[in-house]
């Protein structure tokens, strides 16, 4: 079997006290090294509190969660946010690229924040990950004059220049036509087998989630299926 990156047992996620409504309600799941899967649900089934579960964003209520073979429970918020920056990647379907920053150095911010500098180094890194992603000829641009499709590729670039060994993606393609959301998950893809870097998709496009090697379907807070292709 492969090395798991990510394992759940038994996780639940509650919202409200004197209401209390159940999100996530005893999960389990395990993502091996080089897994595309993706997760699918109707509105308010708790892919994005699972994703936030997932990502180190939020605790939950009970249960245990290991990333790479890390146990978090025990972890403290500081050394949360050092495992979510060295082995995770997030990609988000609005971007959330800094509008004052250029390609390259929204890139690189990653590799800075934990270093605690930016350095000539991840520069360096982020303008190879932008001409990776077919950016090399807008290394300088901001993301106001870069189309969506673009914008998305550079995202894609800064979550994957520090190599993480887990990308969460929340609908990266969501906010795109057909053919710039085909161009974006074939990019995905690519690194995917080159890299052997483990996916996760949240997606409401059947057509999209039917290319991905594995289809998890949430409702109601609880896995109903999870099949491999």
């Amino acid at each position: 079997m492969s090395e798991p990156i990510l394992e759940l047992r038994g996780i639940t996620k509650n919202f409200g006290t004197e209401v209390v409504t159940e999100v996530l309600r005893g999960l389990d799941l395990r993502l091996d090294r080089g897994e595309l899967a993706a997760l699918m649900g109707p509105s308010g089934s708790g892919k994005s509190t699972l994703l936030n579960v997932l990502g180190l964003l939020d605790r939950p209520n009970s249960g245990e969660l290991t990333i790479l073979g890390q146990d978090t429970k025990s972890l403290d918020d500081a050394a949360l946010t050092r495992l979510r920056g060295r082995a995770l990647g997030f990609i988000f379907q609005f971007h959330h690229l800094i509008p004052g920053f250029n390609a390259w150095e929204n890139v690189a911010l990653p590799q800075a924040a934990l270093a605690g500098r930016m350095m000539d180094e991840h520069q360096a890194t982020a303008r190879r990950m932008l001409e990776e992603v077919g950016l090399g000829d807008r290394l300088d641009h901001l993301p106001n004059q870069l189309s969506g499709g673009q914008q998305q590729r550079v995202a894609i670039a800064r979550a994957l220049v520090h190599h993480p060994a887990l990308v969460l993606a929340d609908e990266p393609t969501g906010n795109l036509d057909s053919h710039s959301a085909d161009e974006i998950f074939e990019l995905m893809r690519r690194f995917h087998r080159e890299l052997q870097t483990t996916f996760l998709v949240v997606t409401h496009d059947s057509r999209l989630a039917d290319r991905c090697d594995r289809i998890i379907e949430l409702v109601d807070g609880r896995i109903v299926q999870d099949r491999r292709r």
